[in-house]
């Protein structure tokens, strides 16, 4: 069976940045379960998978228009110390949810410096080229009730 809309699909995956250093990977995992054509992984990810089959192992790099975005300088800012109440020991690295005129958005913090706290809005992987290298172990048709629900019931997937 090839990879359409409303398969579900399982694969492995090593995902390494343009220096070929591993981001993200399934090896010594289970594989990734997802239903094709609703968006759950990177959009240029899922347009490679399509008409791939069991057993099929490939290469592809993801541009990051197709991946997480292009990076966007005016969700980098620097705020006062004070907008962090409550919190003792702020360092770099570590991620809070605000609110931007869009509604809630995830930061992270990049740097503490005279007083201030340097945030991020972007997701870490914007701007970045993401190289996928897969294995697809599995696709099946999805059941009425995954396609209903929008996502993958059972092994692997979301359990009610």
């Amino acid at each position: 069976m090839q990879i359409a809309n409303n398969s579900v699909v399982s694969f492995h995956y090593t995902l390494t940045d343009d220096n070929g250093q591993v981001l993200d990977s399934s090896q010594g995992r289970e594989p990734l379960v997802y239903l094709q054509g609703v968006g759950q992984i990177v959009p240029g990810l899922e347009k490679a998978m399509e008409g791939r089959q069991v057993g099929d192992q490939f290469k592809v790099d993801v541009a990051p228009e197709e991946g997480y975005g292009v990076h966007h300088a005016e969700l980098v800012q620097e705020v006062p110390r004070e907008a962090f109440q409550g919190v003792e020991d702020i360092q770099p690295g570590m991620q809070f949810q605000g609110r931007g005129p869009q509604g809630v958005i995830n930061v992270t913090v990049t740097k503490i410096e005279d007083g201030k706290v340097h945030i991020d809005g972007n997701h870490p992987l914007a701007g970045q080229t993401l190289h996928f290298d897969v294995e697809v172990t599995d696709v099946r048709a999805a059941s009425e009730e995954e396609l209903s629900h929008g996502h993958v019931h059972g092994e692997g997937g979301h359990h009610h």
